[in-house]
């Protein structure tokens, strides 16, 4: 994914809308003709709205759930309903955290070299800095900022 312009989103509806045209750009930049998972680095302070961004592009795939912080599990998994998984391509939505993680070898507690293999998985990361060295070359990377009480800024990368 290219560097992009900062875009601002001022309501929670703008982050609805910035995740949908996100999840649905996924299809033609990517994840496609890729042999493994699509992992989206999050970077940003507490409360920049990553965690609101996971939960704007789970509602954009279908899942019901209430999607949540993974802070203290370290992982969440959100399967994707067939019908909104686009021409076969996801089919698990998993969110995880690494701030309570030292470094890139505590995410084999969670699987990290399967999970990442999975072409069917989408895969979004809090805190990547803290499992700095754990990614594949093709990975994505949003920026957020926290601006005031309603506006965030995302940069994608």
């Amino acid at each position: 994914m290219k560097n992009s312009s900062p875009i601002l989103s001022k309501s929670l509806q703008d982050t609805e809308r910035i995740a949908r045209e996100f999840a649905e750009n996924l299809f033609t930049t990517l994840w496609k003709d890729r042999g493994e998972a699509v992992i989206i680095q999050l970077q940003g302070d507490l409360g920049s709205g990553k965690t609101t961004f996971v939960q704007a592009v789970a509602k954009a795939f279908g899942i019901r759930n209430t999607v949540t912080s993974p802070t203290f599990v370290l992982e969440k998994i959100y399967i994707i309903p067939p019908e909104n998984s686009k021409e076969g391509g996801f089919q698990q939505l998993i969110h995880i955290d690494a701030y309570r993680l030292a470094d890139k070898a505590d995410l084999s507690s969670i699987g990290w070299e399967r999970i990442i293999k999975e072409s069917k998985n989408i895969i979004f990361i809090e805190w990547p800095e803290r499992v700095d060295g754990a990614f594949p070359e093709k990975t994505a990377k949003i920026s957020f900022r926290f601006i005031d009480e309603n506006t965030r800024e995302l940069t994608f990368y």
